[in-house]
C-alpha cells in the first residue's frame, strides 16, 4: 500500500498537537513529525512506519482522554492511507485557506454543476422534442436510462481524439462524485432562518488568525460553542422531523444522519470512509470508536414497520420479528468482520475483533396504543442479553442527543 506523506499531513498533525496539552500525547506527534522529516530521497518519508506511528500517538492521545487530538489523528491516518481525500481534508482543517471555504474547489464544483445541467435539460428537451405528450415519470425514466450508459462511455476508432485524466485529477474527480452524491443539497429559506447565528459565527472566525483569538478567549469559545450547539440542535430537529415523517424512507433518515456521528455519543471520534468492508455486505453507517475499533448501525424504517416494534407474547411484550430479523442482519455483519479481520486491518485500517452494532428502528409515535415506556423497556430486556448489538428507536436516540445537549427530552 502507497502511504502518502506530504505538506498537508504535517500541517494537519501541527494542528493535532496545538489541540491538546498533554505531554504524552505531544511526544508521540513529535515522534510522528520526526519520522516523517528523516527522508533522505524525499522531503516527506512514508512508509508503513508512518502509519504505525500515527496509530501509537493516537492511541496515546486517547489514553490522556485528549479526544479532539484523537479525531484530528484518526483523519491524518485515512488521509495517509488514501482513505480520505486530498480536497476533503485541506477543506475540513482549512491547512491552506485564508478565506472561509476553498474558492477553487468550489468554483470547480459548481462549473460541473452548471455543466451537468446543460447536458441533462438538453436530453430532456430532446425526448419532449420527439415525445410531446410524455408524462413527467416518462421523461424521469427516460433520464435514468441515458445515465444508466455514461460509464461505457468510449473512444470511437474513427474520431483518434485522445481522453487522459493527468495525475491528480482522478482522486478530484472521485471528490466531485461524492460531492454530488452526497453533500449537494436543496434547503428552503424557512430551514436556513435558524443557521443565521452560526452562519455569523463561522464568518467571524474566517481567518486562522480571527479564530486564534477567538479560541484563547473565553467568551470567543462560548460564541464558537453556541454556534457548534445550534449547528447540531438544527441537526436534531431535522431528524427528529424525518423519523416522525409516516412517509419517510430508510435513504431519508440516512441522510439526516449522514455526518452527525455525535448523535450516537461521545464514545465515537467519527465516521469510516468505508462502506462495503466484506464481501455482499454494506454497512449503513460505519462509525469509529475512541479505541480504533469499528461500530456498526444499521437502519430500519422508523414509522412504516409492517409488522410493528413490539408483539404481544403470553402476559407481556416482546420485539417483533422485524426488530430480531435487524438484529441478526447486524450480528452476520459482526461475524463477516471477524472472519476478515486481518485483511480488512490491512487495507483499511479499521480493528473489527471488538466490533459491535446498533439497530435504528421504530418510533413510538407509529404505536399511539401502546405506552412509550412500555416500548423503550421491553427494548432494554431485549438489550440485556446481546453483548455487542443494542437496539434504539429512533425517539430515543434524538432524546439522548438532546439530552446532552442541555436540552431535555420534547
Amino acid at each position: 500500500m502507497d502511504v502518502r506523506s506530504d505538506w498537508a499531513l504535517e500541517k494537519a498533525l501541527g494542528k493535532a498537537r496545538a489541540a491538546t496539552s498533554k505531554a504524552d500525547a505531544q511526544e508521540a506527534i513529535d515522534a510522528v513529525q520526526a519520522y516523517m522529516d528523516s527522508g533522505t530521497t524525499r522531503k516527506y518519508r512514508g512508509g508503513q512506519q508512518l502509519l504505525t506511528l500515527l496509530a501509537d500517538a493516537r492511541r496515546r492521545s486517547a489514553e490522556v482522554d485528549e479526544w479532539e487530538t484523537v479525531r484530528i489523528l484518526q483523519d491524518c491516518l485515512y488521509y495517509a492511507q488514501g482513505q480520505l481525500l486530498k480536497p476533503d481534508f485541506e477543506e475540513k482543517y482549512r491547512l491552506f485557506q485564508k478565506g472561509p471555504r476553498n474558492r477553487l474547489d468550489r468554483d470547480w464544483l459548481t462549473t460541473t454543476i452548471r455543466s451537468s445541467n446543460t447536458f441533462w435539460a438538453e436530453i430532456a428537451r430532446e425526448f419532449l422534442n420527439g415525445r410531446p405528450e410524455a408524462t413527467a415519470r416518462e421523461l424521469l425514466a427516460h433520464v435514468e436510462s441515458v445515465g444508466l450508459d455514461v460509464p461505457f462511455l468510449e473512444a470511437p476508432a474513427d474520431r483518434p481524439t485522445q481522453y487522459r485524466i493527468p495525475k491528480g485529477r482522478a482522486e478530484r474527480a472521485l471528490w466531485i462524485q461524492r460531492v454530488l452524491r452526497d453533500r449537494v443539497y436543496l434547503e428552503d429559506d424557512t430551514e436556513r432562518l435558524g443557521e443565521d447565528a452560526g452562519e455569523a459565527a463561522r464568518r467571524i472566525a474566517s481567518s486562522p488568525e480571527a479564530l486564534a483569538v477567538l479560541a484563547a478567549d473565553r467568551d470567543g469559545q462560548t460564541l464558537l460553542w453556541a454556534a457548534e450547539w445550534q449547528r447540531r440542535s438544527a441537526a436534531l430537529a431535522r431528524l427528529r422531523k424525518v423519523a416522525e415523517d409516516p412517509t419517510a424512507s430508510e435513504h431519508d433518515l440516512q441522510r439526516a444522519l449522514r455526518g452527525q456521528y455525535w448523535i450516537f455519543g461521545g464514545r465515537f471520534i467519527g465516521e469510516a470512509e468505508h462502506r462495503r468492508l466484506v464481501p455482499g455486505n454494506e454497512v449503513d453507517i460505519p462509525l469509529i470508536r475512541g479505541d480504533g475499533a469499528l461500530h456498526v448501525v444499521e437502519l430500519k424504517q422508523a414509522s412504516r414497520l409492517k409488522n410493528g416494534l413490539v408483539k404481544r407474547h403470553r402476559n407481556g411484550w416482546v420485539p417483533s420479528h422485524e426488530v430480531n430479523d435487524a438484529v441478526g442482519q447486524v450480528v452476520h455483519y459482526l461475524i463477516g468482520l471477524d472472519e476478515h479481520r486481518e485483511r480488512i486491518r490491512e487495507e483499511f485500517g479499521y480493528e473489527t475483533r471488538r466490533a459491535t452494532g446498533v439497530v435504528l428502528i421504530g418510533h413510538p409515535h407509529a404505536h399511539p396504543e401502546i405506552p412509550e415506556e412500555v416500548l423503550n423497556e421491553t427494548l432494554r430486556v431485549h438489550n440485556t442479553h446481546r453483548n455487542r448489538v443494542e437496539v434504539l428507536t429512533y425517539k430515543e436516540l434524538v432524546d439522548n442527543a438532546e439530552r446532552s445537549l442541555g436540552h431535555g427530552a420534547t
